[in-house]
């Protein structure tokens, strides 16, 4: 099946990053099954009942969040500057607040921040969020509920599911397109009009939360006055709401589950930042579709081994090495003539040139070792449809056994790279690259093994449309001297050495062609939900 690889979340999520830019909107992640201390609750509220109340009264409450005092609380916190994520397993939340056991459901997020005026705007700017949410997002600014939207907003399956109703009459959409437009797995909601002056920040807050199963969100904006492109269902394409400009590294996150043709523009619209921000974010470079992976990398000129040598009477001579064996220098003369010297009657710089020229060969064992991690959600397990599925945790590694005889008393350098590609497309990611150094006469037996310090997670993730993620595709492993010199290689593929020096220039998560350029994932196929 498909395969995917979670992302490394030291850096940036979905849900946010780990670190701030100052301009971004600080979320709170809450848990409803676990009590404040993290231990699961004894309760059967498997339908989301009391949970739904919860929500509702912390609205009602003007957005207390004592309300939530019952529940678990993360400690981390993330920083958000937009707020789309793409139909995702609904786990993924807790997992980007540090949780990496937990099973999602149940859960809610709040942000808080403020809402600019673009600097760009130098006249003002008026605006309405439109949103689509798999369960709830709500948007208060100034105090006030601008806009809540919900999955199930024109489904009476749910009425006798719960008391009352997330949104219950809170708040309704005064717009004719409301509820008339698919994003997601859902109809969006449009919001109630925001002006803007120059210089002006407004408090805001965002509730997002999901009862479990998988959960998305989209939050876009419009701004008064515009005209934008429409899709194939007649919906405008509005731009996201960003304070920042989405990094590659945030794009690739979202196009890698974000079908084509949706009514959300990712690369423009205004940026609700109160300074110019005049770094756009790059689209990947891509290298020539018409090289191969070998011709993509240049050809090195060859080169001589004539070199000059220091005898220890103090007589030099030209020569090309041959080779060392059995404690003596075989060297060639311009001529053609070969001569051996007792490796003790050179230079220290000269015998140090002919060890590092004889280097060992070795066998290079490739290490792959996963092991199935399931997860519990306790009395939530009833809901099986719901339950997070098993996925593969594990590490990469090599092994490396000197294959020759002598003793070889210099560092080298071993570099692994870890190749994925993603299910039934065509763009690579580097699923890990690690680099460390050893000297094998310093190892017992001449034998060397590095496990990656990199927990890899490998998942199925499907749903009723496609099968999509990422599955393990190859390895590259190299081991290089101290002049620089690879002295061996080992690769699952004929044509990944040939791109060496392009997989050195990408960072762990980034998705690559056959060139080994950096590039966008491909997208899942357009939705049939229109």
């Amino acid at each position: 099946g498909g395969f995917d690889l979670m992302p490394d979340f030291s850096a940036t999520t979905l849900f946010g990053a780990r670190q701030s830019i100052g301009n971004d909107f600080v979320g709170t992640f809450y848990d409803s099954k676990r009590d404040r201390s993290g231990k699961k609750r004894f309760s059967v509220d498997t339908k989301g009942i009391g949970w739904r109340d919860t929500i509702h009264k912390f609205l009602v409450r003007d957005w207390d969040v004592t309300v939530f005092s019952r529940y678990y609380r993360s400690p981390q916190k993330l920083y958000a500057t937009n707020l789309i994520v793409p139909m995702t397993r609904s786990s993924l939340a807790p997992l980007s607040f540090g949780d990496e056991k937990a099973v999602g459901a149940l859960w809610h997020v709040h942000y808080k921040g403020q809402l600019v005026c673009p600097a760009t705007h130098t006249n003002g700017i008026t605006i309405r969020f439109w949103a689509s949410a798999d369960e709830f997002l709500a948007v208060r600014v100034d105090s006030e509920l601008v806009l809540a939207a919900a999955w199930d907003k024109e489904d009476n399956r749910y009425d006798y599911l719960f008391r009352e109703p997330v949104f219950g009459k809170l708040w309704d959409s005064a717009s004719g397109d409301a509820w008339k437009y698919w994003l997601g797995n859902t109809k969006v909601e449009v919001g109630d009009w925001v002006s803007l002056k120059p210089g002006e920040a407004l408090p805001m807050e965002i509730l997002i939360g999901d009862n479990g199963g998988r959960c998305g969100f989209f939050l876009l904006v419009e701004e008064e006055g515009v005209e934008y492109e429409r899709n194939r269902q007649g919906a405008p394409i509005l731009p996201a709401f960003m304070t920042s400009e989405l990094s590659p590294e945030q794009l690739d996150g979202i196009y890698k589950s974000f079908p084509e043709g949706e009514m959300v523009c990712l690369t423009n619209g205004p940026v609700f930042c109160d300074y110019d921000t005049s770094s756009k974010a790059v689209a990947p470079r891509v290298a020539d579709p018409t090289l191969s992976g070998a011709a993509a990398v240049a050809e090195e000129p060859e080169k001589t081994g004539m070199r000059s040598w220091a005898l220890a009477d103090g007589q030099t001579m030209e020569a090309e090495f041959v080779i060392l064996f059995g404690g003596k220098v075989v060297l060639k003369n311009a001529q053609g003539k070969t001569c051996k010297i007792p490796k003790e009657r050179l230079s220290a710089e000269d015998i140090e040139y002919a060890e590092l020229a004889s280097p060992p060969d070795f066998d290079i064992n490739f290490l792959n070792t996963f092991k199935q991690q399931t997860f519990s959600g306790g009395w939530y397990d009833a809901e099986a449809n719901w339950a997070r599925p098993p996925e593969d945790w594990g590490h990469y590694g090599v092994q490396l056994k000197q294959a020759s005889p002598g003793e070889y008393n210099h560092e080298l350098r071993v570099e692994i790279f870890v190749i994925g590609k993603q299910w039934r497309r065509s763009k690579y990611i580097l699923l890990d690259h690690q680099e460390t150094t050893f000297n094998p006469a310093n190892e017992k037996d001449r034998y060397f093994e590095f496990r990656s310090p990199r927990k890899v997670v490998i998942a199925l993730d499907e749903h009723s449309e496609t099968t999509f993620g990422e599955k393990h595709y190859g390895y590259l492993v190299t081991v290089v001297d101290a002049r620089g010199e690879m002295i061996a290689m080992k690769s699952s593929s004929k044509w990944l050495p040939g791109i060496l020096e392009n997989l050195k220039e990408l960072s762990v998560g980034n998705f690559m062609d056959e060139t080994g350029m950096r590039t966008y994932p491909d997208r899942p196929p357009k939705s049939t939900l229109y």
